[in-house]
């Protein structure tokens, strides 16, 4: 399928280039990239015990590899994910290689139902915090962190490379870096402005901390920054203690970050600047969550229900 005299190229030559070009060209973040990466790979592993070089996958083949990913019991938001990659990964190749046929071109997406994600109630966020311990320098850094991921509806790779000189505290903002190394400054409120503060003037200026990590604000016990997974454990830790039987991860605390200022009558525009969505439809999701939330108010009140 290549051009005349084009070099047949193998996977793994294939996917480190393409890795350079996302890194040098798209410029995308590294999470991104790992992404990408991932997808293509799958890829690989199904077409290279087939004989199938990357420059000569076919469209029937290309639904094949859908079929067999199907069979692992991936949902459809996950296979839509990965042919994303790979339409982005035939892209590359048709503009670094002249790739004449895209076998992409005329495949569709699973069909998707719009998800409504999982969200936390008020109450349950403040037992998960009221949860911490705070008589120790962890508790107090958990519960700042926990404050800014709900009160600023930050991502977790947001939250864990939120920087020191990147906090405008005494005006109410924090500017994060989203996806795509976008930034964007978000409104902070006062009950996480409090706590961060306590962490940073009491906790954090007593820690040993290395050299190359010293603008970062969460920082574990060795004085490096959190991992998105040390969240996530920290997340579910909480969730355990308080019997929370919902299953819940740091973007729950982003949805319910977005589903309640909807449900207060904040403006889907400002929501989405907050949340950094590069479209508004993505937002629009909690629309949805709002309605659900009007159903049950009239379920639970209207004495016709």
């Amino acid at each position: 399928m290549g051009t005349a005299g084009q070099v047949t190229m193998d996977w793994k030559h294939a996917i480190n280039d393409f890795k350079h070009y996302l890194q040098l060209e798209r410029a995308v973040s590294a999470n991104t990239v790992e992404a990408y990466l991932n997808d293509v790979t799958k890829l690989c592993q199904f077409a290279e015990p087939r004989g199938i070089l990357p420059d000569a996958v076919t469209a029937s083949q290309l639904q094949d590899f859908l079929a067999w990913i199907n069979g692992f019991g991936l949902s459809a938001y996950s296979q839509a994910r990965i042919l994303s990659g790979i339409k982005t990964f035939y892209l590359f190749m048709s503009l670094e290689y002249g790739l004449i046929e895209n076998p992409t071109a005329l495949i569709q997406a699973p069909r998707l139902g719009r998800k409504i994600p999982d969200v936390l109630n008020i109450v349950e966020i403040d037992r998960l915090i009221a949860a911490i311990d705070l008589s120790t320098p962890e508790g107090i850094r958990n519960k700042a962190m926990l404050e800014v991921l709900y009160g600023c509806g930050l991502r977790v790779s947001e939250l864990v490379g939120l920087k020191l000189s990147n906090l405008f505290l005494d005006i109410e903002f924090i500017k994060v870096t989203g996806k795509g190394n976008k930034e964007r400054l978000v409104p902070i409120g006062s009950q996480a402005i409090k706590h961060l503060r306590i962490y940073v003037e009491e906790v954090r200026i007593h820690q040993k901390i290395k050299a190359e990590c010293a603008d970062f604000v969460f920082l574990n016990r060795r004085g490096s920054p959190l991992t998105r997974v040390m969240v996530f454990l920290i997340i579910k830790e909480l969730a355990n203690a308080t019997g929370l039987k919902k299953k819940i991860s740091p973007h729950t605390f982003r949805h319910s970050f977005a589903s309640h200022l909807v449900e207060g009558g904040a403006d889907l525009r400002a929501v989405q600047e907050m949340l950094g969505h590069e479209s508004i439809t993505t937002t629009e999701i909690y629309t949805h969550v709002d309605r659900d939330y009007l159903h049950s108010v009239i379920t639970q009140y209207h004495p016709r229900s």
